[in-house]
């Protein structure tokens, strides 16, 4: 084989060479590391460069010393992009001194620094490393675990971790490491063997030298080997050896090379993951006594490891005594650590899964290794059992605890011993590369020997292990492996390099500007008679390279003789090289397909290798004769080609295919230079020697031949046809004809070649490459240079059918008569010809077109991998038009016949199990079922695009049936298939992690400058003006609110100054009314933060803007400013401190919960002044209630609660509950229990906390029980409403808001449990509660904390009666929660409302409004949007005595008290309102708002009423405000018109009676209505109910400092109760929001049946439990359904991802902004204006038919069809001129009538009349009418004539060709050959053919226009 190659020496053409600098050294000089800093500063710059420290970083390259050059060292490799997928540029990884540098490529650039590391000690060495992230540590579970990519850096004592997502590690090493290596579970460390570490004696067993770390927060384990024994079975031990070091280790396949220095030999071994049982193994004590000497292994490495680790020096001997092991390991155990769990693999799985929150990230390895040595554990072993543990028994510590192996090798292979081994052959270099046929070989080189052995292995066939085979000797003095194109480049002695694939050598590298060492090295050699061709090399390069002689570079010349006997001898050949200067010294990183030399000179430069093929038809071809050869063949012929391929001066794209014919031809016997067709080929570059093996140098003479060339060329027909050629007269020349002549007698085929007896196999592939390449539009000009080729062979095999198949294709191509190449007869039969092969060429037209007309079909062959898109359509059409739904999900097709050579299988198999159909996604039709497939195989519209027009045809159908009602939960590949962008859209966003969605960039922010400072600080610039503006399109009410909920800017004090005010009164009298408008300020936040509610992203690196609080005021006309500081008037102390804990309340519910906020963040928001504390601690609350306080560390709450300040504590702790709603988290229960007295045991330290706080943390234990009916929980809540007054003044302010916060809580804590109270019937709750609310002795409850209530307060004297005044409100609430939505009538009766005037005067009427609210939220089912419901809840004593408060006169009557009776009513009437408003919250119910707003207005009128006296205004204020506040919960979110007037006349009210809390109702109603800018709204669930009660509570605080009845803080709980509700349509293509329609089914109720709306998005949804389904509705836009039967998931996602829900418009539709009416659509314009200006054209009928068709696609939403009908209408035209060509046009349109006419389409048609691709079309019978006409008049001209010479197998004349082969495709006329066979000769009458051609499967109208000829009858039948 050698001989052959030495003979005919190729080269091989390198591509563009560069000078190669790593990336990362120049990046070092300009870093500002600090050893760069410190020496600048220390010396003068001149001394700089010659400093010892800094030249390896500084130094020029000139100056570095040998020495210096070892510290800096780099590795490539592929480029990994962000996603893990591949690309094509190189990544660096650059180390020197302390520095680790990693640079990446890109699109742009060649490479840029990604990221560097400076470290504290010289880096050792840096590699990349993929950890694998998993709980689960078994084998098969391996693929799907997520991984986690990390860059690791050694150092002396430690090696850092730092993950690509910005996780940093650190390990501490217990011991010294010679080496890590990256592996597929994660690393590997060799242990450096220290020189004086004695080989142990007997007792003591010697310390692993392997180990292994599976994730940064892992323990370092030691490894595991097996080796398989030769006597016998396998062991499994500690890898002890330390003569055993690893040379190699790959990933994939996971093997490791290790070398015996002792025996010199290199062994392989599989690397995995430990088994249980050898895990036993050898954590067990041998029992089998006789080897004592794995005895102490397990505890005596464990000690070991954990004393190194403790910081003893790893060079210190291995072991101590006992003793002082046992005692350290007691004093440093830390106690934190005594609970560890038994088994360490536990420990690691759990540190890793807490590491990223806690920051364990830097866990030290002394933590790690020293684990408490206290406790028992079960896989511990007690010496005293083991039969041989005497003579250690000394040392073992009983208490380590033995670490678990994790990592195992399997021995697969060791070299065979040689006699004449060198003790240093340890390899240098090991790779893995394959060859072009994708063998494997495991490649090491031995540089002692100058040589590289190549091992050849192969998976054995179930994939568990790997066989290895024959070992080949390379020569060679260096190697790489170049993956791209399956070679190696080998460096010879001689200095040449070398390619080889697998062990067969390829031929040399010629690299344009590097001389070659052959050339020079011969002192004989003549110089090159040839002109240099193009030895241009780039300027530096050649400065680099000193100057070199011309002669001394390669010519393009094949290489000459007498150079070849180098290869065999090799030389010393220093000497010659070192007078020459240059030479190849060795290769380094290879990476892709590119590879670096280093030079001698210490230079490098960097050469790509060429690929096997640039253009994809050649590389198909090879790829499919590579398939269907064997091996062996198939390598030679590959590299033949290879080295034609890239020899110097190679082809270029545009003849490589030319190429690729002359050289398969030749492989195959031929003769290419007397071949007609082949002759002409035009080569760009020399042929190489392969092709003409000895070529003569050109003679100086020069021969005939090269004229012959010349006149043949087409270069000299094209001047012989030139215009100056003519006119000149020139004679055209007479190319001698004879030459062809005698060249059509004698052309035989060589049978001796390597491709002879294939010859029919790779014809057949190529064949079904041809019919592949006829399924792709793009790939026109591939298939007529193939055809040329396919013809050639079909003629020289005799294969008719074929011929006249392409004849078919492309009639213009082929000629009927050709060039024939004889093959012997003899040699015949050497030909191989496969099974697969047949004599019927097949056609994948014809397939379709059978299956169209329900006609039985043969499997279609196809190539795996190669034919995939003939596979495609096969089973599409299978499964769309035969309906066969097994099709798909079978493996083997019953459609399809693999092509295959019988041993080859594997590749094969694998990709048959490619594609398994999933059915994860919901499948109703046939359609569905083939788009969804279609995506799973990975088709996309690309695809689709270049399928000709009618195999497309069934696919587009099926995609347009889908795309009208696709399922909501399709994945995002299948909604690009069918076109709706808007789905898949929808679908990706969906995938995303929740964070900014694209909408939330859409944020318009084009404030003027000019009013950016004043804007800046009111805190509602964040809002989403788009969509805001969308939703509320007609008037500016956004801008209205913004300005009555501003609290930054001061406000206007408008006094007039009376002539007898003095001025120093006037001061006084303005600051008064600044008061009075301040009290107005300070109520503003609260609304201002539902407003804003979750509507901005926080910057992490910028603190949190929070608004100021302005209590300043402007007084006109002067503007002077006026203060409330100047000292002139009383200004309550404190008076601002709730006002700004609301304020920060408001900026820090801006914050919306998808956003990315870390504890540092919060940490880092907190203020430097002490006067900002309060709103601080606001922000830390209203973070708790949008759920980011959960990220806050534990440690940090504990901080804020030290600091004692109680703003603080109270915001933090109701923030924390609100987080962990409903959790029952424990910590969280102690936090909030330390700050309640009733829940810490009787015995504890009294604390003082402040009563607020107390009320917080009470309702922050509501809060976290919420729901759970706790015991004991509930138990202390009930004792707490009714808390007594204690005797030293505690708990004896503030009390109500005190009971009122345990009532709320027990309610939550109960919440809708109604009387199935599970374990709580002994409390009697209900009665207790009863108790509260209506009064009676105090029962003495047995408890654990009565003791401190034993002695009577000294301040309050309430006697043994209960004080109802301050437990009603909380009993009466509480009940209502328990019982809430039960409709439990005898509980609401407890809650009625007095009907008797002696028992109304014992209730306070403040107390009615709350028994009614309780009442109706029990009886939920009751309540009834209307005013008549509202009165029915008065009892009839007040109803019939109630003075309507207009009237002047007051009835005077003794019995009744007026005054007690009309509050009552207003009460009651206020309370049934707001029931009314939480029944029917966020609904926009009309009916409720029509009553509600009734309500408001009487409210309103009463206020003014001359005897509002009698009721008194407070009373009315506080109804007013409380059915406000209904009104706004019915209307919330929705921005109503109304509403807003009516919070805008109350903001106006600033005197008399207005207080701070009213102002904070008027203003949270107002807040509610437009709560988040409109897309927030309130939800009727228990929990959202229990969250407004607190929130709403209808009492008001009188001032901003009052705390008595109601706890301020808790008005912010409405959060809890706000869901996203609006969903905002979003233009797929432009990204904008957009109006569109929705249709919103409500599922049936009891009120209503079920029953349809529309509505117009962006709108607030209502409830989701209540719908069924929306849609979004035509016309304009693509209809999308979402079904909610299914589960309301994928709304929900939809909504809190800003409701963001993409859309796309119909084709020539307009936006509903754009066109309200919808009257320019382009629909409407086409009928206006149809044929108005078109007359001007000549070509009338084309512009209609254009507009006609364009017209059509538009209104049947198909605007893809347009290309098909256009190419049906040229091609029609093209026939009717008769130019086809070629006639796959024809075929395309036949296969679309046969596809309308198909019977499956007709079934469909029938289901779905209305829908279809082309319905009502008159096109089709147009195109088919035409082209009838123009074949019919054809044949009458004469053309029946050609059809009968055809049919009689007799030539007929050129012209008539392509007319011809268009009439036998359009009426699929048999084949001649398959006439005879039916015997025509005896039919008389049409009948007897129309019998005999069934069979054939002629259809009738091709036979109407054939039986004339067949009959012999002249007249056609049909005119």
């Amino acid at each position: 084989m050698s001989n052959f190659y030495e003979e005919r020496a190729t080269m091989i053409a390198a591509g563009d060479l560069q000078e190669f600098v790593p990336f990362g050294r120049d990046h070092c000089k300009h870093h500002p590391n600090a050893l760069n800093l410190q020496l600048r500063q220390l010396q003068p710059a001149s001394e700089l460069w010659s400093s010892d420290g800094a030249a390896g970083l500084v130094g020029s390259l000139q100056e570095v010393t040998i020495h210096e050059k070892q510290k800096e060292s780099w590795q490539l490799r592929k480029g990994v992009s962000e996603i893990g997928e591949e690309v094509d540029y190189d990544e660096e990884l650059y180390v020197a001194g302390n520095m680790v540098i990693w640079s990446k490529g890109s699109k742009s650039q060649a490479l840029a620094v990604y990221k560097a590391f400076t470290v504290d000690s010289p880096v050792q060495q840096a590699l990349w490393c993929d950890f694998i992230i998993s709980q689960d540590k078994s084998e098969k579970d391996y693929s799907g675990d997520k991984v986690e990519k990390c860059i690791c850096i050694l150092q002396s004592s430690c090696i850092n971790m730092h993950s690509i997502e910005g996780k940093d590690y650190i390990a501490s090493l217990p011991f010294q490491v010679a080496n890590v290596w990256p592996t597929k579970y994660g690393l590997l460390f060799e242990r450096s063997s220290s020189s004086h570490e004695v080989p142990p004696g007997p007792p003591r067993e010697p310390l692993p030298t392997m180990f292994s770390m599976l994730h940064p927060l892992d323990e370092i384990t030691p490894l595991v080997c097996k080796s398989g024994s030769l006597f016998g079975s396998s062991r499994v031990q500690y890898v002890v050896d330390h003569a055993m070091k690893i040379v190699f280790l790959n990933t994939d396949p996971s093997v490791v090379m290790t070398y015996d220095t002792v025996q010199g030999l290199h062994s392989v071994w599989a690397l995995r993951r430990v088994k249980t049982e050898e895990e036993n193994v050898v954590l067990k004590f041998s029992e089998q006594g006789g080897t004592p000497q794995n005895v102490a292994t397990s505890s005596s490495l464990t000690a070991h490891l954990r004393s190194l680790s403790r910081g003893d020096s790893p060079v210190a001997s291995p072991f101590q005594n006992y003793s002082s092991i046992h005692s350290q390991s007691r004093s440093a155990s830390s106690p934190s650590l005594h609970s560890r769990s038994p088994s360490i693999s536990n420990m690691a799985a759990l540190s890793r899964a807490h590491s990223p929150a806690l920051g364990v990230h830097s866990f030290s390895g002394v933590q790690r290794f020293n684990l408490s040595s206290h406790n028992q554990s079960p896989k511990r072993h007690s010496i005293s059992h083991s039969p041989s543990s005497n003579s250690n028994g000394s040392f073992l510590a009983p208490e380590t605890e033995p670490i678990v192996p994790e990592l195992c090798m399997d021995h697969l292979w060791t070299e065979t011993i040689t006699n004449t081994r060198e003790k240093n052959s340890q390899a240098s270099k090991v790779f893995i590369t394959s060859d072009l046929c994708g063998q494997k070989f495991l490649c090491f080189l031995v540089e002692s020997q100058l040589q590289l052995r190549c091992v050849k292995f192969q998976e054995s066939n179930d994939k568990t292990q790997l066989i290895f085979g024959s070992v080949t000797n390379i020569q060679a003095k260096d190697a790489a492996p170049v993956e791209k194109i399956d070679t190696m480049l080998v460096l010879e002695g001689s200095g040449n390099l070398v390619l080889y694939t697998g062990v067969v050598r390829v031929g040399k590298v010629f690299i344009p500007g590097l001389l070659a060492p052959s050339l020079t090295m011969s002192n004989t050699m003549p110089r090159p008679s040839t002109p240099l061709d193009s030895v241009s090399t780039p300027n530096p390069l050649s400065k680099l390279l000193g100057s070199l002689d011309e002669a001394v570079l390669l010519s393009p010349v094949p290489e000459l003789r007498d150079s070849s006997k180098l290869h065999d001898s090799l030389y010393n050949e220093d000497c010659t090289f070192q007078q020459l200067g240059t030479y190849i010294h060795s290769i380094r990183d290879p990476v892709h397909n590119r590879v670096t030399l280093e030079l001698s000179n210490g230079s490098m430069v960097r050469i790509t290798i060429p690929e096997i093929a640039t253009s994809e038809l050649v590389q198909t071809c090879l790829q499919a004769i590579k398939f269907i050869l064997p091996k062996e063949v198939a390598v030679q012929m590959l590299v033949k080609w290879y080295s034609v391929h890239s020899a110097p001066g190679g082809p270029s794209y545009h003849s490589e295919w030319n190429l690729f014919v002359t050289c398969l031809m030749n492989m195959m016997g031929y003769n290419t230079d007397r071949l007609a067709w082949t002759r002409n080929f035009d080569f760009e570059g020399s042929l190489s020697p392969v092709i003409a093996p000895k070529k003569a140098r050109p003679s100086e003479t020069g021969s005939d031949d090269d004229w012959e060339y010349l006149l043949n060329s087409d270069y000299h027909q094209n001047v012989e046809s030139h215009l100056l050629n003519r006119s000149l007269c020139l004679s055209p020349l007479e190319v001698s004809q004879m030459k062809d002549e005698d060249l059509s007698q004698n052309l035989s085929l060589d049978s001796s070649t390597l491709l002879f007896t294939h010859i029919p196999a790779i014809f057949f592939v190529l064949h079904l490459i041809y019919e592949e390449l006829k399924l792709n539009t793009l790939m026109g000009e591939g298939i007529r240079s193939l055809v040329e080729l396919l013809v050639q062979l079909a003629r020289d095999l005799k294969l008719e059918a074929y011929v006249d198949h392409y004849y078919r294709d492309y009639p213009a191509l082929v000629r009927t008569t050709g060039q024939v190449c004889t093959i012997d007869q003899g040699q015949t039969g050497f030909m191989h010809h496969p099974s697969f092969f047949t004599s019927e060429p097949p056609s994948i037209y014809q397939w379709v077109s059978s299956c169209l007309k329900g006609e039985g079909m043969p499997p279609y062959p196809y190539l795996p991998v190669i034919c995939e898109r003939s596979r495609l359509v096969v089973l599409s059409i299978a499964l769309y038009i035969l309906g066969d739904e097994s099709s798909v999900s079978d493996e083997s097709s019953q459609y399809l016949s693999r092509i295959s050579i019988a041993p080859q299988k594997s590749q094969a198999e694998q990709e048959e199990n490619r594609f398994s159909f999933r059915h994860s996604t919901s499948v109703s039709s046939l359609a569905e079922r083939l788009v969804v497939w279609m995506t799973n195989v990975g088709f996309a519209l690309r695809d689709l695009e270049t399928l000709p027009f009618g195999i497309a045809l069934p696919i587009r159908d099926a995609i347009y049936h889908c795309r009208e009602q696709p399922a909501s939960d399709w994945p995002e590949a299948v909604c690009l298939l069918i076109g709706r962008q808007d789905l898949s859209k929808q679908a990706c966003e969906g995938n995303l992690p929740k964070g900014k969605s694209s909408v939330t960039q859409v944020l318009s922010s084009d404030v003027p400058s000019g009013t950016e400072t004043e804007e800046e600080d009111d805190g509602m610039n964040d809002m989403n003006q788009e969509v805001m503006s969308l939703i509320w399109s007609e008037d500016l009410r956004v801008q209205d609110v913004r300005r009555l909920l501003q609290s930054a800017h001061p406000v206007r004090v408008n006094v007039v100054q009376y002539p007898e005010l003095s001025d120093h009164e006037f001061i006084e009298e303005k600051e008064n009314r600044l008061l009075q408008l301040c009290q107005r300020t300070m109520a503003l936040p609260v609304g201002r933060g539902m407003f804003t509610l979750f509507s901005y992203h926080p910057v992490p690196t910028e603190p949190l803007p929070i608004p100021k609080l302005n209590l300043t005021g402007r007084a006109p006309p002067r503007n002077t400013t006026v203060d409330l500081n100047s000292g002139n008037i009383d200004v309550p102390p404190n008076m601002t401190s709730w006002a700004s804990f609301h304020n920060g309340v408001a900026a820090g519910l801006k914050i919306a919960p998808a956003s990315q906020i870390d504890s540092a963040w919060i940490v880092y928001n907190k203020p430097k002044h002490a006067e900002l504390a309060n709103e601080y601690a606001g922000f830390l609350m209203a973070l708790g209630l949008n759920g980011h306080l959960t990220k806050l560390a534990t440690l940090n709450i504990h901080d804020y609660l030290t600091k004692g300040h109680e703003m603080t504590s109270i915001g933090l702790l109701l923030g924390v509950s609100a987080a962990k709603l409903g959790t029952m988290d424990m910590s969280i229960t102690r936090l909030l229990s330390i700050h309640i007295p009733a829940l810490l045991p009787p015995t504890s330290t009294e604390l003082d906390v402040p009563h607020n706080v107390q009320v917080a943390a009470v309702v922050g234990i509501g809060l976290v029980y919420q729901g759970t009916a706790h015991r004991h929980t509930a138990e202390v809540l009930l004792a707490e409403i009714g808390r007594p007054p204690g005797p030293e003044m505690e708990y004896c302010t503030d009390r109500e808001s005190y009971s009122l916060a345990a009532g709320l809580a027990l309610g939550m804590v109960c919440l809708g449990h109604g009387s199935n109270l599970i374990g709580m019937s002994d409390l009697n709750v209900p009665e207790q509660l009863y108790q509260y609310m209506v009064g009676g002795h105090r029962r003495f409850q047995a408890g654990m904390h009565r003791e401190k209530h034993k002695s009577p307060s000294y301040q309050i004297k309430e006697g043994d009666t209960i004080n109802v005044d301050v437990t009603c409100p909380g009993a009466t609430l509480a009940l209502a929660m328990i019982y809430l939505k039960t409709n439990n009538r005898s509980i609401a009766d407890w809650l009625r409302a007095p009907d008797t005037m002696y028992l109304l005067d014992f209730v306070k009427p403040e107390f009615l409004l709350l028994r009614t609210l309780a009442r109706c939220l029990i009886l939920w089912d009751d309540i009834l949007p209307n005013s008549k419901w509202v009165d029915s809840n008065v009892p009839q004593i007040i109803r019939e005595n109630s003075i309507s408060l207009s009237e002047i006169e007051l009835p005077c009557s003794e019995d009744l008290n007026l005054e007690t009776l009309s509050q009552a009513h207003v009460y009651i009437i206020a309370g049934a309102c707001l029931s009314l408003g939480f029944r029917f919250a966020g609904s926009e119910n009309l009916s409720a708002f029509n009553c509600l707003h009734k309500f408001a207005k009487d409210f309103m009128t009463y206020l003014s009423a001359p005897n509002a006296s009698v009721t008194g205004p407070y009373n009315l204020e506080t109804c007013l405000s409380v059915v406000l506040l209904s009104l706004a919960m019915v209307m919330a979110g929705s921005g109503n018109l109304k509403v807003l007037q009516l919070c805008r006349f109350l903001h106006m009210k600033t005197g008399g009676e207005m207080n701070y809390g009213f102002h904070l109702a008027h203003h949270m109603a107002l807040g509610l209505l437009f709560l988040g800018g409109g897309r927030y709204s309130l939800s009727t669930s228990n929990s959202s109910i229990a969250a407004l009660l607190c929130a709403l509570y209808p009492h008001f605080p009188a001032h901003s400092t009052d705390n008595r009845y109601h706890l301020q803080a808790l008005r912010h709980l409405y959060v809890l109760a706000a869901e996203p509700r609006l969903l905002v349509p979003v233009d797929v293509d432009t990204n904008t929001p957009c109006y569109a329609l929705l249709e919103v089914t409500y599922k049936g109720t009891q009120w209503y049946e079920q029953t349809k709306e529309e509505l117009m998005a962006p709108t607030l949804l209502p409830e989701l439990h209540l719908l069924k389904q929306i849609k979004v509705k035509g016309p304009r836009y693509w209809e999308l359904l979402i079904d909610l039967s299914k589960g309301t998931q994928h709304l929900k996602s939809i909504l809190s991802k800003d409701g963001v829900l993409y859309v796309k418009l119909r084709a020539g539709q307009l936006s509903y902004k754009e066109d309200p009416m919808g009257w320019q659509s382009l629909l409407a314009q086409t009928v206006a204006n149809r044929n108005s200006e078109a007359r001007a054209f000549k070509k009338q009928e084309i512009l209609d038919l254009f507009s006609s068709v364009l017209y059509e696609c538009v209104t049947q939403e198909t605007p893809e069809m347009l290309p098909a009908y256009i190419a049906m209408d040229q091609a029609v035209r093209r026939l009717g001129r008769r130019e086809m060509s070629e006639t796959s046009e024809l075929w395309q349109i036949k296969l679309v009538l046969e596809f309308f006419s198909s019977r499956s389409h007709q079934e469909r048609l029938q289901n779905h009349p209305k829908r279809g691709l082309f319905m009502n079309s008159e096109f089709f019978p147009v195109v088919k009418c035409t082209i009838d006409n123009t074949l019919d008049q054809w044949l009458q001209a004469g053309g029946d004539g050609c059809v009968q010479a055809y049919l009689n197998g007799q030539p007929c004349e050129e012209s008539q060709l392509s007319m011809l082969a268009c009439f036998l495709v359009y009426h699929s006329v048999p084949a001649p050959r398959h006439l005879p066979s039916i015997g025509l000769e005896g039919s008389t009458s049409f009948a007897e053919l129309l019998f005999t051609f069934k069979q054939l499967k002629v259809p009738v109208r091709a036979l109407l226009r054939l039986a004339p000829l067949l009959l012999g009858n002249p007249q056609p039948m049909l005119m």
